[in-house]
């Protein structure tokens, strides 16, 4: 997911969209345990996208503190 796609999410959206990549992510990640996935550079994207995900609610966190 790109940064610009997830600037335009609101807040809730973002919320909702994090606790279903995260879902992704545990499920890729027992996959793989279990036995090895196609292209294991899956895990290594979801893993990012949720870290976008969190960045972009911590911004915006500390922006409504700010003000």
């Amino acid at each position: 997911m790109k940064q610009q796609v997830i600037r335009e999410l609101t807040t809730a959206e973002l919320k909702e969209r994090m606790a279903e990549e995260q879902q992704q992510l545990v499920k890729l990640k027992l996959n793989h345990a279990v036995s090895p996935i196609e292209n294991p550079q899956k895990i290594k994207e979801q893993r990012r996208t949720v870290a976008r995900l969190k960045t972009e609610l911590r911004m915006r966190e500390i922006k409504e503190n700010v003000k």
